[in-house]
């Protein structure tokens, strides 16, 4: 293959082989105003006329600059040649095109709810409109999100994004270094287009957050936090954390409940230029350790305990435990400063607070004067407020950061057992979370949204947080679990706040639905225009008991497949006329997701209309929000997702895509069964044990077989109602075979009274594989760090009714 040059003449475009010199082209616009091209050591710029120019280098000051080594692959480029076998961009996106010009004509599915669509304005007509919208950003990406993130956010007036330096990168690793850098000589806020844009907006008095407790009878606790009380909450805080010396580029640990203090945090950590690192206020001592010490957190942000459902979780006291782990195991390491939220003095009236570090959070609040910050100067770009601040800055006023400076660090499960520190940066995640929470959910300004998910996983960041707020959205924050005080307590916050859009995961549809219909049709729920999965594959059973019974067949399901590496959502069923839905698949590619279909090989399957493919779902080009690096260690980040397939991001999900462009994800690559040389999604495994009336949940893994080399395990949790018997495992044995084929048969299932969940209800495979895979040998010892499972004592419970049956 050549590595190509473009050149323009006569509105002609040619293709130009330039191997033996060393170039490669970048791409440019159709009019040859602009062309960048690459060499082996640096990126260069040339206009028609003018001399080359080098490209400035990263301003991210938590990942090293970017050396200009290799390919810039940023999207499709008509008439561009991929090199080393892969194909062009130009071709694969047109690839894409043709997967959703067939979901369009599908007739196949369930339709979008006629009351849906006349209820409902919508930011986009249909399909048809979808569809264009899609061609666009995957023909010409930098004009397309440019044009979007102009429209829709404010920017420091001196540093704007524009189309020619829209996007730097380099996504394959043959080429050199991993890089993507977005809008990078731009400069905004985060929090200022979170809060303070709708606040000068004239909108200070609409509801940010209805503030749900835990405690159902806690009226002191519950209340409705307004844009304007919010700014204020936020300027208060971040002005506590300049008091404490935090500094623009430096990670602040919080490790809170869901409580109106902890996205409060998280924007004020935002809006001085700090990184936040949040850690779930469920996770260990020595969870959280690990966590502190890698970002080298020296500022923390904690609570003194929180009633989660019936139980006292001591929050403080883990905090506490956490940071002298991480002084003692690193000498010279120390947190100078712990922030603690006084949530819960009724049951806690004595928490041992520690001399010149720990501080009152609400009291160091609420002695911050905030008229000694004078009222910034303002200036006008694109018709909005924008903050002027090129003079020194003022108490709590905004930091204008450039868009490639870092945002967040989240932790995520690695497959090595060491948690990776997912590094985003403010402007391509911005304009991600906020572009896929209006287009995906179409929450309208007098709608209500609530999404469930704890801020301490990435769906609380992008969809319980950041995307609602940039699109100034009106949402439940909710402290408690759906379960408790019993299983209708989402269907009464739902009535309570008037709830349009609820997200949710479907382990949470799971134990709603075993808990019987009767708990959901004690609350009217007329409400609910759109219902939102997300976290897993929801099986067709579960969509329809949501869509019938809770939704009672009116509203629309979308679902959603993302990870904490993408930022935001990539695949979705968007709520428009002309979709059609299908239980079960996660829909189609979001704007500029190039989703590619790989073989074992790593040949990429091209779609054909008609024909359906199965493989490694991958992704050939970047997105705004998608993964900067592994905090720390960007090697890791390129042979984890990188070095697998050179010019792919690797989800590490297997994937179907229909023969009318629809993907279905068939669970994680390490999650596929080889029986007798057939490879074997488990989520289609699970799906059809889940069709039976008597399971509850189940989750597959491979077990040593002498003949098939590898065989089925299945382990199931039943219904109330039913009892694991001889013949209940025949019957499921038969449905697998019914619903499958004979290769699908089980060899062991395996009655569990719970399965091995972390506390964002996944399902930790790998301690079920051990058990499939030694039984009676296993060693508990050998599963590792346990420590983020909800519930630990599931395990020795698995241990031994595995072993004594």
């Amino acid at each position: 293959m050549y590595a190509g040059r473009e050149s323009v003449a006569q509105g002609l475009l040619f293709v130009t082989p330039l191997v033996r010199t060393g170039w490669t082209a970048r791409g440019g616009s159709a009019d040859g105003r602009r062309r960048d091209y690459r060499s082996r050591r640096s990126v260069v710029t040339w206009r028609p006329g003018g001399p080359l120019r080098r490209a400035g280098l990263s301003c991210c000051p938590l990942h090293p600059p970017f050396r200009g080594r290799g390919r810039l692959s940023d999207g499709p480029r008509l008439g561009v040649m991929a090199t080393d076998g892969a194909p062009s961009t130009t071709s694969a996106a047109v690839g894409n095109e043709v997967e959703l010009a067939a979901a369009g004509r599908t007739t196949q599915g369930v339709p979008p709810s006629d009351t849906y669509l006349k209820e409902s304005g919508h930011w986009i007509a249909d399909f048809a409109e979808y569809a264009d919208m899609y061609r666009r950003s995957v023909r010409e990406p930098e004009r397309f999100w440019t044009e979007l993130a102009a429209r829709e956010f404010v920017w420091h007036p001196s540093a704007a994004p524009t189309v020619g330096d829209a996007l730097q990168a380099n996504f394959d690793v043959r080429h050199g270094r991993i890089e993507v850098q977005w809008f990078r000589n731009a400069r905004t806020n985060i929090c200022y287009n979170a809060v303070d844009r709708h606040v000068h907006a004239g909108r200070g008095d609409q509801v940010a957050f209805h503030y749900e407790a835990n405690d159902v009878d806690d009226a002191r606790a519950h209340r409705a936090i307004t844009y304007a009380q919010l700014l204020e909450m936020v300027r208060r805080m971040a002005q506590v954390l300049r008091d404490a010396g935090v500094q623009r580029g430096e990670p602040v640990a919080i490790y809170m409940p869901m409580v109106p203090e902890l996205p409060a945090a998280m924007l004020a950590c935002a809006r001085i230029g700090a990184v936040h690192s949040v850690v779930f206020g469920g996770f260990s001592a020595e969870s959280l350790a690990g966590r502190i010490a890698d970002a080298q957190c020296r500022v923390v942000i904690t609570c003194d305990g929180v009633m989660r459902g019936s139980k006292l979780v001591l929050l403080k006291q883990v905090a506490d435990e956490a940071i002298a782990l991480c002084e003692s195991r690193q000498p010279g390491f120390r947190v100078h400063t712990q922030l603690v939220l006084r949530r819960v003095p009724e049951r806690l009236p004595h928490v041992t607070m520690m001399p010149g570090r720990d501080r009152d959070l609400h009291q160091a609040m609420a002695a911050v004067d905030l008229s000694a910050a004078a009222a910034p100067a303002t200036a006008t770009t694109n018709g909005a407020e924008a903050v002027a601040t090129d003079g020194p800055l003022l108490a709590a006023d905004v930091e204008w950061v450039h868009a490639e400076e870092p945002l967040f660090i989240l932790y995520t499960s690695g497959s090595t057992g060491k948690p990776k520190g997912v590094l985003h940066t403010v402007g391509g995640y911005m304009v991600g979370a906020a572009s896929t929470f209006k287009y995906a959910f179409n929450v309208r300004p007098d709608d209500v949204y609530f999404c469930t998910a704890d801020c301490g996983w990435i769906t609380g960041h992008s969809y319980g947080v950041y995307g609602p707020m940039l699109n100034g959205a009106t949402q439940v924050l909710f402290e408690g679990v759906p379960t408790w005080p019993d299983a209708g307590r989402l269907w009464a916050i739902v009535d309570k706040y008037r709830v349009t859009h609820l997200y949710t995961a479907p382990t949470a549809i799971r134990a709603l639905k075993k808990a019987g219909d009767a708990f959901v049709k004690r609350y009217s729920r007329r409400s609910l225009k759109l219902l939102a999965t997300v976290g897993e594959p929801i099986n067709p059973q579960v969509w329809g008991w949501y869509h019938q019974v809770v939704g009672d067949g009116r509203c629309n399901v979308v679902d959603t497949y993302w990870q904490t590496e993408t930022g935001a959502h990539m695949i979705v069923s968007p709520p428009v006329r002309g979709f059609q839905q299908k239980p079960g698949s996660a829909g189609v590619p979001f704007f500029g997701v190039q989703l590619a279909v790989l073989d074992a090989s790593g040949r990429e399957i091209p779609f054909q209309p008609g024909v359906e493919s199965e493989g490694l779902l991958c992704i050939r080009a970047p997105w705004p929000s998608c993964i900067r690096s592994i905090y720390g260690d960007h090697e890791r980040m390129e042979s984890v997702y990188f070095k697998p397939f050179p010019g792919y991001y690797l989800t590490g999900d297997g994937c179907r895509r229909d023969g009318e462009g629809y993907f279905w994800l068939t669970g994680r690559v390490d999650d596929v069964i080889n029986v007798s040389g057939h490879r074997m999604g488990t989520a289609e495994v699970e799906s059809a044990l889940l069709r039976h009336p008597a399971v509850a949940e189940a989750a597959v893994v491979g077990m040593p077989h002498e003949i098939k080399g590898e065989g089925i395990c299945c382990f199931v949790t039943l219904n109330d109602g039913y009892d694991g018997s001889g013949a209940l495992r025949d019957e499921l044995v038969q449905m697998c075979r019914r619903e499958i084929g004979p290769i699908a048969s089980p060899d062991r299932v395996q009655w569990a009274a719970g399965l091995p969940k972390t506390r964002s209800g996944k399902i930790m495979r790998r301690i079920l594989r051990k058990l499939a895979e030694q039984g009676k040998h296993l060693d508990v010892a050998s599963l590792g760090d346990l420590s983020t499972l909800a519930d630990p004592s599931v395990v020795d419970a698995l241990v031994r009714d595995y072993v004594e049956e």
